[in-house]
């Protein structure tokens, strides 16, 4: 008899974990920093959405590279003329994500 095989949680799920519980819950962060990182993920997807093709509902987490991040901070530094420390404003929620199990 095979064990039934457990399918991995869609990035979709584990970006909604990631709010709702990890930021609130156990990182116990504000709701304005909640909301930073909200704004600054959505602008990511929507990068992503274009770069990739893809709906952020299709976004697989394998689709998150290191050259799609690169290619996200590119844009915000030429594009959208951000400075460097609105650049890491803008991704700290790459490194809080980082820590997230």
């Amino acid at each position: 008899m095979s064990k039934p095989s457990k399918t991995p949680p869609s990035f979709a799920t584990l970006v909604q974990a990631y709010f709702a519980e990890y930021l609130t819950q156990q990182r116990a962060l504000s709701p304005q920093t909640i909301s930073a990182y909200r704004d600054a993920f959505v602008l990511f997807l929507d990068f992503a959405q274009s770069r990739l093709g893809k709906s952020p509902a299709a976004i697989a987490l394998a689709d998150m590279t290191p050259g799609l991040i690169t290619a996200f901070l590119n844009h915000l530094e030429q594009q959208r003329h951000n400075c460097v420390c609105r650049m890491c404003r803008r991704c700290k929620w790459l490194s809080a994500r980082s820590a997230y199990p």
